[in-house]
């Protein structure tokens, strides 16, 4: 008889001693009030080197995209399907770096790696807002390159402007769902550690931090993501089959290779960005940080937002015509600058 109370005893003691752990548990997500970012160094002189890369690859790249907003926006010659899709793209590239590469500058700055718990949701749910929402919109460029180069007579009909603005909200909408649902499945779970091993919050290396069994949804949605991003790609990819199609049929080699100077960049942002995207997401996380993950974390969501206004405007003409007029550069002084550029 004392046997089996001494064991009953014991039984209640492991039971609240597994209560306690998940109080602990639990606890240690209310205490979390706070992530500690990844440091490219520790060394001073590295870091405010750092601090000035990064300033002035994020000035550039604001200035690009700024200036495609302006253009487009004064300039009545532009208000056309193509170019309002393209003023779309720099608004979405520029939220998508301002919500990361900011936060960064000043880390190597201030000599710090602190986020707030609210930054990092904050992160989290614009970055893929913005994303997503680039994505969505690179593939209605390409259906829309498909429709003016396959079937030019019915441009007018299929892209008319009350289409192109159903598209455009269709697309940030779109964009704003998938940064929701992301933000919610992601932080839903308690966190055991705030320590991220990367530059910014980024949702593989904040799931490994949990402590249920929660996460188990958001990589359900991030794989049901990736699926969907791989359908935009082939979307795109099969467009350009048949416009590249269409192009080799011209009789022109003017008109050809005006058509590939500006499909063959797009699938190559396209490529970068899907196919590093879904490596950083979809491949295994570590413990320790690695080079590989911050590299390819970079090339997607910086390269990309700072590569596109050279490379889907900058080469058109009525982009450069718009810009120079806009900034007041005469004839010889607009040559030599877009030379530069180009």
């Amino acid at each position: 008889m004392y046997l089996l109370y001494a064991g009953r005893v014991d039984l209640a003691s492991v039971t609240s001693g597994w209560v306690s752990y998940k109080e602990q548990a639990v606890a240690n997500q209310t205490s979390v009030s706070e992530f500690l970012l990844l440091q490219f160094s520790e060394d001073r002189e590295l870091q405010i080197l750092h601090f000035v890369v990064f300033l002035v690859m994020y000035l550039a790249t604001v200035t690009g995209n700024l200036l495609i907003i302006t253009a487009v926006a004064f300039d009545r010659h532009l208000h056309t399907p193509m170019y309002l899709f393209l003023m779309n793209l720099a608004m979405q590239d520029l939220g998508q770096v301002t919500v990361i590469i900011p936060q960064m500058i000043m880390n190597s700055l201030m000599n710090t790696r602190h986020i707030s718990f609210s930054g990092c949701v904050a992160q989290v749910l614009f970055f893929l807002f913005f994303s997503a929402s680039d994505l969505s919109l690179l593939t209605v460029m390409a259906y829309d390159r498909y429709v003016a180069i396959c079937n030019p007579l019915q441009y007018e009909m299929v892209m008319n402007r009350q289409t192109c603005i159903q598209m455009v909200a269709s697309v940030w909408v779109t964009g704003l769902f998938y940064g929701v649902l992301h933000a919610g499945g992601t932080f839903a779970s308690p966190f055991c550690s705030n320590v991220v091993n990367q530059f910014f919050c980024e949702i593989p290396q904040l799931l490994k931090l949990t402590c249920s069994d929660l996460y188990l949804i958001e990589i359900n949605v991030v794989a049901l993501s990736a699926v969907a991003g791989l359908g935009c790609f082939i979307f795109i990819l099969v467009t350009y089959v048949y416009i590249f199609s269409t192009v080799l049929r011209m009789p022109s080699v003017q008109g050809r290779q005006k058509a590939f100077s500006t499909c063959l960049p797009h699938l190559t942002v396209v490529s970068i960005f899907l196919f590093t995207g879904c490596f950083a997401y979809l491949k295994p996380t570590s413990n320790i940080p690695s080079h590989l993950d911050v590299a390819f974390s970079m090339i997607y969501s910086m390269v990309p937002p700072m590569m596109n206004p050279l490379i889907y405007s900058m080469r058109s003409k009525e982009i450069q015509v718009s810009l120079s007029k806009l900034l007041g550069l005469r004839h010889t002084s607009k040559t030599i600058i877009f030379n530069i550029l180009l």
